[in-house]
């Protein structure tokens, strides 16, 4: 059975995509820590990072690194963090969470966005990536 995450690519779950390429994806997070996190993942569907073959390995990082960039450009924070868990969709799924301070990386602590401030901020990532 495709994962949430496969569902999401071929269009049958919706989502606030804000870029996507011939082998990789990216949409917000429904669920997000800060107002910008975003999921990046391969249309391929593995279950572990470290199963990917190099090149897709390769191609998700340089893909989650120009939509960080963009979210950069739309989100005012510190940085943009990066992690791997991977345990809640076996497919996967990098994070890049928009952060301030440390706390910002707690998945205990979750920000509440419209719908409307989804599709506004997923247009804007878009027209910065």
């Amino acid at each position: 059975m495709a994962s949430i995450f496969t569902r999401i690519i071929d269009g049958e779950i919706p989502c606030y995509k804000v870029a996507e390429d011939d082998n990789y994806f990216a949409f917000l997070d429904i669920n997000p820590n800060t107002k910008g996190h975003t999921l990046c993942i391969p249309k391929k569907e593995v279950d572990r990072l470290l199963d990917l073959d190099k090149e897709t390995y390769l191609g998700l990082m340089q893909f989650a690194r120009k939509v960080g960039i963009a979210i950069e450009k739309t989100v005012p924070c510190n940085r943009v963090a990066m992690t791997v868990i991977g345990l809640e969709v076996p497919h996967v799924h990098v994070h890049l969470i928009p952060i301030k301070e440390m706390k910002d990386m707690s998945f205990q602590h979750k920000v509440s966005l419209s719908q409307d401030e989804f599709i506004s901020l997923a247009n804007q990532i878009q027209n910065n990536y």
